[in-house]
């Protein structure tokens, strides 16, 4: 499988005061692009155009860079494997997805299901957790080098414990996992990230983040496995890896150099592997807008259960 492949784009003309080079192609994009209101209604970018190829900067599935940002802090990547990432539950939902229970959850030392501390997340992921954060996303890699990964959401407790929610299967980039992410290497950034801003090519379904749906949330073409790409960006949420917060994840800039990458993020999964981002099944994306609340101060702690477990 060639990791040269690039995916078809639909062009849009524009006169857009900034290219921006990423990892999936190039895009127009105006600096300071801000959502008018929570739930944009397919307004045109300000001052800007877009072209979102199935690689700019990072952004998706076929997408991503990254960098480095002060909403984040990067993890060490230490070999120490995970005890609990190996073992899970399968089971369905009521649309048919497949989904799994980590088996952790029949361990939790109270009848409530709650833990002290969440499976599988050593030390020093777990102090870079702030106190005020009570929604954690979990995206747990297969392998250092693999491309599956299990997606949790942990919700902290009044009494300071942690409750799991479904585990979710999606995707991580083609070459897996990295603490020092470039533009076109394939990779997701390995780190805790503040989740801030949401948006998508489809209507708002219901998100608690400031959420910007414009009809240049596109993409086209094939992906690594011969899927098809279209409908990946329907739903997405910014992952806050070198972007600037508060504003549209369509926003190009990279506050830590265009070298690093960017435009990481959670979104639609399209059955495999993504240049930078973390996928999800459309059900789970939805569920999961529905959920994140910025009051929760949400984050994604990510990368290879090896490292998680550091």
């Amino acid at each position: 499988m060639s990791v040269s492949h690039r995916v078809t784009v639909q062009p849009y003309a524009g006169t857009g005061p900034e290219a921006v080079q990423g990892e999936e192609g190039t895009a127009r994009r105006p600096r300071g692009h801000r959502r008018k209101a929570r739930k944009r209604r397919g307004k045109a970018l300000m001052g800007g155009t877009a072209m979102l190829l199935a690689a700019t900067a990072g952004w998706f599935t076929v997408g991503p860079g990254s960098g480095s940002s002060p909403q984040v802090t990067a993890a060490g990547s230490a070999d120490k494997p995970d005890p609990d990432a190996a073992s899970l539950k399968a089971g369905t939902t009521q649309a048919g997805t497949l989904r799994s229970e980590p088996a952790a959850a029949n361990r939790s030392d109270r009848a409530d299901g709650t833990y002290a501390s969440i499976p599988g997340l050593g030390p020093a992921f777990s102090a870079k957790i702030p106190q005020q954060t009570r929604q954690l996303v979990v995206a747990s890699g297969k392998d250092r080098n693999a491309s599956d990964t299990t997606v949790t959401l942990w919700t902290r407790t009044p009494d300071n414990r942690w409750k799991p929610g479904t585990a979710w299967q999606g995707h991580n980039a083609y070459k897996g996992w990295t603490t020092d992410k470039h533009t076109d290497d394939l990779h997701s950034p390995i780190g805790v990230f503040s989740l801030t801003d949401a948006g998508g090519r489809k209507a708002d379904p219901g998100s608690k983040l400031p959420y910007d749906q414009d009809s240049h949330f596109v993409v086209g073409g094939t992906g690594f496995n011969g899927e098809q790409l279209a409908g990946s960006f329907d739903y997405v949420v910014a992952i806050n890896y070198n972007r600037v917060t508060g504003v549209s994840p369509l926003d190009g800039r990279f506050p830590d150099g265009k070298s690093k990458g960017g435009g990481i993020w959670l979104h639609v999964d399209h059955g495999g592997p993504t240049h930078g981002c973390v996928s999800l099944p459309e059900d789970q994306m939805i569920e999961l807008l529905k959920t994140l609340d910025p009051a929760a101060h949400p984050m994604i702690a990510m990368a290879d259960a090896a490292t998680l477990a550091t």
